[in-house]
């Protein structure tokens, strides 16, 4: 039972249930509240679906680049994966048929999205990359949109899409070796280490401008401002400083799982400019 919770990779998929009832909750309700627990669960489901496909797709690579995972371990086979994930992505379709259409039409969109990720577009330049950032992004519309709120969850959702994209070709950079024999093509992989450096900072650099303008325009006050600078802004200066000064797998795999855990300072900062 531990391999199945494993394999859907818990901790971005609890995130992606909090970006989504964040997502509800800064566009002014999280009413009603049934549409809003029902949004959590389903997308909840379909990020673990999405992250077992991944996972099934990914055997060749975590073979070589994270051999404890549940299929290249042993613990789960490929079609068992395969089948828990399909169970999955049903049972969180079905629960967005009960919030409204728009939930739905989202819904279906993500997997359709996520799975063309898994299967083709991450061994492709920048496409996985954006498709991913996208669909996290995408996690607060699903939340704005469960509460008929739309516009007010666009701000939360570029952030985390262009969070999301810096870390996605770090993972690219550290994870170049096995992505390389699996004959992937990605950013790294065609222009070099360097370019996806300078990629990656030109993203945080841009984040970090914008972080700031939703304090400057009265959007969220003093303590969002606060949070986002301390929590947020910093840690992408460090990891700036870091990757270039030790471009190695091992310590791009740290600030990989530091930006992970940065999340969820993120979205206590969106959190808190609502006050």
């Amino acid at each position: 039972m531990n391999a199945y919770f494993q394999i859907t990779r818990p901790v971005n998929v609890l995130i992606g249930g909090l970006s989504i009832f964040i997502g509800a909750f800064i566009a002014g309700s999280i009413q009603p509240i049934q549409n809003v627990a029902l949004a959590v669960l389903s997308g909840m489901l379909i990020a673990a679906a999405a992250n077992t496909i991944n996972d099934y797709y990914d055997v060749a690579i975590d073979r070589i680049n994270k051999p404890y995972r549940p299929i290249p371990s042993g613990k789960i086979t490929e079609k068992t994966a395969w089948i828990y994930a399909m169970i999955m992505f049903v049972i969180g379709t079905g629960l967005s048929i009960l919030i409204n259409n728009k939930a739905l039409a989202i819904a279906v969109f993500a997997w359709v999205v996520l799975y063309c990720y898994s299967a083709k577009l991450k061994r492709t330049v920048l496409w996985g990359n954006l498709a991913v950032s996208f669909m996290t992004a995408f996690a607060f519309i699903y939340g704005g949109v469960a509460v008929n709120r739309l516009n007010e969850a666009i701000i939360p959702a570029v952030f985390s899409f262009l969070f999301h994209l810096g870390r996605e070709i770090i993972k690219d950079i550290e994870d170049r070796e096995g992505d390389s024999a699996d004959h992937a093509v990605t950013l790294p992989i065609r222009y070099g280490v360097r370019p996806a450096l300078w990629v990656t900072m030109f993203v945080f650099i841009l984040l970090i401008g914008l972080t700031i303008m939703p304090f400057v325009m009265g959007i969220f006050g003093v303590p969002y401002l606060w949070v986002v600078i301390l929590g947020v802004d910093t840690v992408l200066v460090f990891v700036i400083f870091s990757m270039w000064k030790t471009p190695v797998p091992k310590n791009l795999g740290r600030l990989s799982t530091l930006l992970k855990m940065d999340m969820l300072v993120g979205l206590i900062a969106i959190y808190v400019g609502r006050f």
